[in-house]
């Protein structure tokens, strides 16, 4: 299969990278099936790609009609059957291994065995994802960054079992969606968040231990390293549980004290504090910092 016999893609999981991704591959032509469990999120999902497009068109990245053909051609839908019309298939759940891989076996009895099967996450095992679909040879990650329609980088992570031809799909599949991949091996955090997390987890140790305030420590990093946000505003922007949840795959996989998550941290995402998704994290819908907890 080539990327030319590529016409149906699915996305499973509508929140906002699943979203993301979903705008991204309707407005280069693919028919996207979009899945989630939820209708409600389905609703929402919805609205916020009406958003999106509308956005696009108001920054001259997309015409009118064009953003109506878009839309025209994303199907949500709350079951896992019709993905056997699809050839490629991005799952974008949440950031949980034992989630991700009953997906991906539900998914290995679901789709056509030429389906190539992609997982959006940005720190759990490729390989083990493959394993649980049976057929690692069509398994890669395809590790979009957010907000996906702005940002260019996709990391293509290529498993032990993942075959040449799955991979030159997925980098094929990439480039067509007007994206920059680069190719690195299944290795925990892959390259972005191997070097990110530490330092995001470091900034909140900072907080913590009251070297400064969550804006200080912001401002400190703009203008100090050229950064164009903060690291306490940027995993506000992720999702606090997010950020754990990768700290706590490196703390483990890697077994480096180094990585240990933030015990700040932890106690913010434990009060439901997960940033812009909750409305408050290290700041309070983006303008104030939020009071630290006890």
């Amino acid at each position: 299969m080539t990327i030319d016999d590529v016409k149906t893609i699915g996305v499973v999981g509508a929140g906002q990278m699943g979203r993301g991704i979903t705008q991204v591959l309707a407005t280069c032509g693919w028919n996207v099936l979009l899945v989630d469990v939820a209708e409600e999120v389905l609703e929402e999902a919805t609205k916020k790609l009406w958003q999106g497009v509308t956005k696009a068109v108001e920054k001259g990245a997309l015409r009118g009609d064009q953003a109506g053909a878009a839309m025209a051609i994303i199907h949500p839908m709350r079951h896992l059957q019709r993905l056997r019309e699809a050839q490629v298939v991005i799952e974008a759940i949440p950031e949980d291994a034992v989630m991700k891989r009953a997906l991906f076996a539900q998914l290995g009895q679901v789709c056509e065995p030429s389906t190539l099967l992609a997982s959006n996450t940005s720190s759990i095992s490729i390989a083990s994802l493959g394993m649980a679909s049976g057929r690692p040879d069509r398994v890669v990650g395809l590790h979009f960054m957010n907000p996906v329609p702005v940002m260019r980088l996709v990391e293509v992570v290529r498993a032990i079992g993942t075959s040449e031809q799955t991979l030159h799909l997925a980098l094929d599949l990439v480039r067509r969606a007007g994206k920059i991949p680069v190719v690195c091996k299944d290795f925990p955090g892959f390259i972005v968040n191997r070097v990110l997390i530490p330092m995001i987890n470091e900034a909140i140790f900072a907080l913590e231990d009251g070297v400064a305030t969550a804006e200080e420590i912001d401002l400190a990093m703009v203008e100090g390293t050229h950064h164009p946000v903060g690291p306490l505003a940027l995993a506000d922007r992720i999702g606090l549980d997010t950020v754990l949840a990768i700290c706590e795959v490196l703390h483990q996989d890697l077994g480096d004290p180094k990585f240990r998550p933030c015990p700040l941290l932890r106690k913010y995402v434990e009060a439901g504090w997960l940033g812009r998704k909750s409305g408050h994290g290290f700041y309070l819908h983006g303008e104030q910092p939020a009071m630290q907890m006890p």
